[in-house]
């Protein structure tokens, strides 16, 4: 299928690890709607890692855990679809999966068709114990076909990590979104880690095929299988900035249905999402400005379809910084007549750039994010 914007969903992995199970799954589908996250686009409930017995059955095919999953996974699917919803689940390319279950290597066929009968609409295809005997890139060219030709619409979700130059071949695959880093953690070192990773591959980044930075540790605080150490909800605030504007699938990773209210504001901000579901999908560009080419700091923009700017000026700092950024780099020369008027979309608060200029003061892991017009001077 081609995936025009960024992916939008909930994914078990972050919190539950492989402590999943129907009720777990049944609930949740529940929050995506009765919390507002289905209004807001959040649209994929995808089950990670862990869903299936350890042996295939007769006919070699997966087979849910009956103990997690009793009534099986189409009851999961029909669930979820009369939500309103669509439903995601986890392979991977090599001999096992990550946790040690029964894996696609070999299996590809005969799983997409198994996925098509329980009416999958998501599948996130996993990297690890892959036999060295084959190269990555032809085993996610074999689910790719797999999947094209098994009779439904199901959106590729390849998570080789980045690795083995995955940027260069990720696209013939067939694959709606790629995995550009390892796994995220919930702690503030990780998520500045895979934001440094983006910057050399932004060329990478567009329509039907999206870097993903993995899923979103907002609303974690410590809990759960990656919260290792939590962040504050400012630095949730930031780090969901960053994976909006650079064009990131938002596949949630935390407990949504004992979310702060601070923090689901976070998760819901129409404005960003607007940004990141924005339908040009426009490469992101990065500036110097003053600062803005120093460690932890990081001055982006990118093109709307409308004309407008997204603009993200980001401190990745445990200190108050000032960064600015002068808007010729953003192709508005003085002798154009032009300047921006900038909305910040946390604050809500509207300025003018004057002489060709703009700069504050951003706290210790703050960030501001404007969506600016071009208006005359």
């Amino acid at each position: 299928m081609m995936q025009q914007t960024p992916p939008m969903g909930w994914n078990s992995w972050n919190t539950f690890g492989e402590e999943i199970n129907e009720e777990l799954v049944l609930t949740v589908a529940d929050a995506m709607v009765s919390e507002g996250y289905l209004e807001k686009g959040y649209n994929y409930l995808v089950i990670d890692d862990c869903w299936s017995l350890h042996e295939r059955d007769s006919e070699g095919r997966l087979q849910a855990d009956p103990a997690k999953f009793p009534h099986g996974m189409k009851y999961l699917a029909d669930y979820i679809h009369k939500k309103g919803l669509k439903f995601g689940m986890y392979s991977c390319s090599g001999t096992q999966t990550c946790a040690g279950y029964p894996s696609s290597f070999d299996h590809e066929y005969i799983d997409a068709e198994t996925f098509a009968s329980w009416e999958v609409d998501f599948l996130k295809y996993d990297y690890c114990y892959r036999p060295q005997t084959v190269p990555g890139r032809i085993l996610f060219h074999r689910m790719g076909n797999a999947l094209q030709n098994c009779g439904r619409e199901i959106l590729f979700s390849a998570c080789s990590w980045g690795a083995d130059e995955t940027a260069k071949w990720i696209k013939e695959t067939g694959a709606s979104m790629w995995r550009s880093t390892g796994d995220i953690m919930d702690n503030w070192e990780s998520i500045k880690k895979l934001t440094y990773q983006q910057l050399d591959i932004l060329p990478y980044a567009g329509a039907g095929c999206f870097n993903d930075m993995d899923m979103l540790v907002v609303g974690m605080h410590g809990k759960g299988n990656v919260g290792l150490g939590g962040c504050s909800s400012l630095q949730y605030r930031t780090h969901f900035s960053i994976w909006a504007l650079m064009g990131s699938p938002l596949m949630i990773g935390s407990d949504i249905r004992s979310m702060t209210e601070e923090d689901r504001e976070t998760l819901q901000n129409e404005e960003l999402i607007a940004i990141n579901q924005d339908p040009a999908c426009r490469q992101i560009a990065r500036v110097s400005g003053f600062g803005g080419r120093e460690q932890e700091q990081l001055i982006l923009f990118r093109p709307l379809c409308d004309g407008d700017l997204a603009i993200g000026m980001f401190n990745l700092s445990d200190q108050e910084r000032y960064l600015s950024f002068v808007i010729d780099e953003m192709g508005i020369p003085v002798s154009s007549g032009k300047t921006l008027l900038l909305h910040e979309v946390w604050s809500k608060k509207d300025a003018l750039v004057k002489n060709e200029t703009w700069g504050e003061r951003i706290e210790a892991f703050g960030c501001r994010v404007f969506r600016a017009k071009l208006v005359s001077k």
